[in-house]
């Protein structure tokens, strides 16, 4: 059997999992354990339980892989700053003595959080390292169903990598194309998501969901695509493009963009976090999400070009991007899509372990139909919730049958009742996927709202995601192909669908917001449009059950998935996060495995500074 720790770490979504023999046996992120939003810590904590449920110790590991060659990006900061000098000397100082103090010994960094994990002798330890992008390319490929296949990822950036097209054929990866930094599509995305007033690297999804409230027969909205293309990106007709460096910051400064030369392009300054969002900030955003379909699109052609190949395999930070996602599929470029359910760099903890297992031992790859799965994190046995249950004082009712459950939470679902649904093991990823969620009735007009701001604290206009039977996935959408882990969007069908008022284009955030569009209004973004999970029977049977007692009751087989969090604060991953979140906000019920928990029944329930969790974000 060969062992191997994948590593990610010291930049952001810090991870570790573990393969044996080219099978994922455990993954998970740092920050479920650390409740610090996007760690960037050494994930000490992850390598603990993926030792634990491997049942393996560090000494009995063949290799350990990271994600990444330090010394590269170390070049490449190096080579940034000469080209650029003397601009950017406030961030050199600043960036230099943190890469000669910590990164450029990267290996001690490593060597010396195993040791906080357990002790170990060094002198066994077989110490590798990737490349960035090789590991994004291996997480998706190596985990998708294809013999050989066309491989995309597009992120911010690697070492030098920005963007890569490769050919993937058994166990061997082959990089055809790349672009390098600064110019970068996961960049500019950034650029713009940092200049509309979200936080860059978490709030790009923020970005997504605001883009349909932009006017695409605006006249703003098209002079927005047009100063894009004349003044910030030339984009090639392979989805390359070239960005020019006298509006963006990224490269040499502490800031993405040079503000005042943006204000004077699209004629309003950078938005702060609690100015109200107007109609000019929604065009921008729609605007930059339009260009950035155009860029992936090319970049897909050039793939199939380049590989003559029938499948492609996607990755990256970019390949989040489900709306992008969904157009690749509606294009019909490639036969068969797959797209890594961990695409951020997370994912590259599976990635560089994968890689390491394929290519460096020169294993074959294995095809199987089975869909791969992401419920890699720790469950929790009934003895761990009764621990928690004496440690709160909880009121709980338990069941003996599933069956009972199901159909006893369908019911309070459809009586209109939130509920926090925690099942099994965590998933690995972004995305919650049916075990660390929060439910409610798609049907009713008023979820949409009452979960964003009373429940998860958010923005009103952020949408909600489906999760639906795969098998009457096209009852209520114009979908093709599952989509297993929440990344593709596609339209709701015509007979699900509302007649609009004439002027809907011209309405604003809050009016499109509040117009009945759909049956399955909570789940209905403004733009028609729907981010998808399948779920299977086989791949998460409860899950499964609980929509189709759903269906049973009201003939609608799908609900509202939203993950288990507030606004700030990562996924929960314990019983006690989950009965803290619970008791945070305004959720009506939570499930825990077979325990269910009443809000009016708890004690202490009107004390939420009792149960703030404390945590911070990065």
């Amino acid at each position: 059997m060969i062992k191997i720790l994948g590593i990610s770490a010291f930049y952001h979504d810090s991870a570790a999992a573990i393969t044996i023999n080219g099978k994922v046996i455990a993954a998970a992120q740092e920050e479920r354990f650390t409740r610090i939003k996007h760690s960037a810590d050494f994930p000490i904590n992850s390598i603990k339980f993926c030792l634990k449920e491997s049942k393996l110790s560090i000494d009995d590991l063949d290799i350990i892989v990271f994600y990444d060659k330090p010394f590269l990006k170390f070049e490449r900061l190096l080579e940034t700053y000469y080209e650029f000098s003397p601009k950017g000397l406030v961030s050199f100082l600043k960036a230099i003595p943190l890469w000669l103090k910590e990164k450029l010994f990267l290996k001690k960094r490593i060597f010396d959080g195993l040791k906080d994990v357990e002790s170990y002798n060094r002198k066994e330890i077989k110490l590798l390292f990737t490349e960035h992008h090789l590991s994004h390319a291996a997480s998706t490929f190596f985990s998708s169903p294809y013999q050989n296949s066309a491989i995309l990822t597009i992120d911010g950036v690697g070492e030098w990598s920005t963007a890569t097209i490769g050919f993937g054929e058994n166990n061997k990866i082959t990089i055809k194309k790349e672009m390098h930094f600064p110019h970068s599509v996961g960049l500019l995305y950034s650029a713009f998501t940092y200049f509309l007033g979200f936080k860059v690297n978490s709030g790009e999804y923020k970005l997504m969901g605001l883009a349909p409230f932009g006017n695409p027969k605006a006249e703003q909205t098209k002079n927005y695509i047009f100063i894009i293309k004349k003044y910030l990106i030339d984009i090639k007709n392979d989805g390359s493009i070239w960005m020019n460096q006298q509006h963006f910051n990224y490269a040499v400064g502490l800031k993405m963009v040079k503000p005042k030369n943006w204000e004077k392009l699209f004629g309003f300054p950078i938005k702060k976090n609690n100015e109200k969002i107007e109609q000019h900030h929604c065009n921008l955003a729609f605007a930059i999400q339009n260009v950035t379909e155009e860029i992936v699109l090319k970049m897909a052609l050039e793939a199939k070009r380049i590989t003559n190949c029938d499948n492609l395999c996607l990755a990256g930070g970019v390949a989040l991007n489900c709306v992008s996602n969904g157009n690749l599929f509606k294009r019909k470029i490639f036969k068969n899509i797959y797209i890594d359910p961990a695409s951020n760099d997370c994912g590259g903890a599976i990635g560089a372990a994968l890689a390491t297992y394929y290519i460096y031992f020169n294993k074959n790859k294995e095809i199987t139909t089975q869909p791969k799965t992401t419920y890699l994190g720790p469950e929790y046995s009934n003895s761990d919730i009764d621990t928690m249950n004496k440690k709160f004082n909880a009121d709980f009712k338990s069941f003996e049958y599933f069956n009972d459950l199901s159909t006893d939470i369908a019911q309070k679902i459809a009586n209109g009742n939130i509920i926090g649904w925690f099942q099994g093991r965590m998933e690995f990823g972004p995305r919650a996927l049916g075990n660390r969620s929060i439910l409610g009735d798609p049907r009713n007009s008023e979820m949409q709202k009452k979960i964003n701001l009373k429940i998860k604290y958010r923005e009103s206009f952020r949408p909600f995601a489906p999760s639906v039977l795969e098998e009457d996935v096209h009852h209520y959408f114009d979908i093709s192909s599952p989509s297993p882990y929440m990344l593709l969007t596609a339209s709701i069908k015509k007979e699900n669908t509302l007649e609009l008022p004439k002027n809907y284009n011209n309405l604003n955030l809050a009016e499109k917001l509040n117009t009945k569009r759909s049956d399955i209004q909570a789940v209905t973004h403004v733009d028609f449009s729907a981010r998808i999970q399948t779920v299977n029977k086989i791949s998460n049977p409860r899950y499964w059950k609980l929509i189709n007692e759903f269906k049973k009751l009201t003939n609608y087989s799908l609900l509202i998935n939203t993950s288990f969090n507030v606004r700030g604060e990562p996924i929960v991953c314990s019983p006690e996060d989950a009965y803290r979140c619970f008791m945070n906000t305004d959720m009506d019920y939570l499930v825990i495995n077979d325990f269910v928990y009443c809000k009016t029944d708890q004690p202490n329930r009107e004390d939420k500074e009792k149960w703030k969790t404390k945590f911070k974000t990065d």
